[in-house]
C-alpha cells in the first residue's frame, strides 16, 4: 500500500520557532472559570482544559461541531488535575480526586464539571475523538490502577506509567490514555523515541516546576526540532513525528492518543543513532 504523506511534515523543518510554537504547542488551556478547546484536523481532535470555580460549567455544544450536543459523535477523556471535583453526566454524578479519569462514551448529552472546594478546584484535562459507536461511562480512579517502572537511573528516564483508559480495561472506539510520572532525579521520557502512523497523540505536561522547563522534541527522526513547553501547555503529535522531552527538573505528563489502532506497542523505534 502506498502511503501519501502530507508535506508538511517535510516543511515542518524549516519552520522559525515563533511558527513552530503557534502550529503544535497549545498554551492557556486551563483559565479559571472557563472551557477552553481546541480542535485539530489531525484525527479530528479536540483538546480542552476546563476550571470550574463556584460556578458549575457545562461542556456545550461548540459551533465548529456542528452537533446538536459534543458527544453526539464523540467519545472524551477526562483527567483531573486538581482538586476534588464532580463530573456530572446525563444527571449522574462521578466524583474525581486528583489524577482520577472518566470515560464518557457516544450519547451523552449533558456534561457539567463543578469544583467540590473553589479554594483547591478541580482541573480537568479533555481530550475527544469521533465515536462509531457507544461505550458506557467509565470512572477510573487512579489509585486502583497499577503502574509500569521505566527506565534506569543510569540514563535519568525512571518513570511509572499508568494506563487509565486503554482497552485490556475496557472498550473505547479509539481513545486510549494515560499519565507518565518521572522519579526525582529523571529527566527523560519515551527515550528512544518512536512515531506510530497508525495514531496521532497530545501530550499534557503538569508538575513543571515554577521556573523550569521541559524541551520537547518533535519532527521526522532525521530532521528534528525541539519546542520549550512549561507547566500544563499541551503538544500535538502528528503521526510522522517523534514526542519526547527532556526538562530541567522532574514532572508528569498525561499521553493521549487516537487513530485506526489501539495497540499501545504499535510503534515505529527511531534509535538514538538515527536521530538526527
Amino acid at each position: 500500500m502506498q502511503t501519501h504523506e502530507s508535506a508538511f511534515s517535510r516543511l515542518a523543518g524549516s519552520l522559525p520557532p515563533a511558527d513552530l510554537r503557534d502550529e503544535f504547542l497549545l498554551t492557556g488551556l486551563f483559565r479559571p472559570g472557563a472551557v477552553t478547546l481546541h480542535w485539530w484536523e489531525t484525527d479530528r481532535t479536540v483538546v480542552g482544559g476546563i476550571c470550574p470555580g463556584a460556578v458549575p460549567l457545562a461542556l456545550g455544544r461548540p459551533e465548529a461541531l456542528r452537533a446538536a450536543y459534543f458527544l453526539e459523535r464523540r467519545e472524551a477523556g477526562i483527567i483531573n488535575l486538581g482538586g476534588p471535583g464532580i463530573v456530572r453526566a446525563d444527571g449522574t454524578e462521578h466524583r474525581l480526586e486528583h489524577l482520577d479519569a472518566l470515560y464518557l462514551g457516544r450519547g451523552i448529552q449533558e456534561v457539567t464539571f463543578a469544583s467540590v472546594s473553589p479554594a483547591t478546584p478541580a482541573r480537568y484535562y479533555l481530550l475527544s475523538y469521533p465515536a462509531h459507536t457507544a461505550y458506557p461511562v467509565r470512572h477510573v480512579p487512579f489509585a486502583s490502577v497499577e503502574g509500569t517502572r521505566l527506565g534506569q537511573r543510569e540514563s535519568a528516564n525512571e518513570r511509572t506509567l499508568r494506563k487509565l483508559i486503554h482497552p485490556g480495561a475496557f472498550p473505547t472506539c479509539q481513545l486510549v490514555m494515560g499519565v507518565t510520572r518521572l522519579e526525582p532525579g529523571s529527566v527523560w521520557n519515551t527515550m528512544p523515541p518512536h512515531t506510530h502512523l497508525r495514531r496521532s497523540e497530545v501530550y499534557l505536561y503538569f508538575d513543571i516546576p515554577p521556573g523550569q522547563a521541559v524541551f520537547h522534541f518533535m519532527g521526522k527522526p532525521a530532521e528534528t526540532r525541539h519546542l520549550v513547553v512549561r507547566d500544563s501547555e499541551a503538544v500535538l503529535s502528528p503521526p510522522w513525528s517523534i514526542h519526547s522531552g527532556v526538562g530541567t527538573a522532574s514532572y508528569a505528563f498525561v499521553w493521549g492518543m487516537g487513530g485506526e489502532n489501539q495497540e499501545f506497542a504499535d510503534m515505529d523505534p527511531a534509535p538514538v543513532d538515527a536521530i538526527r
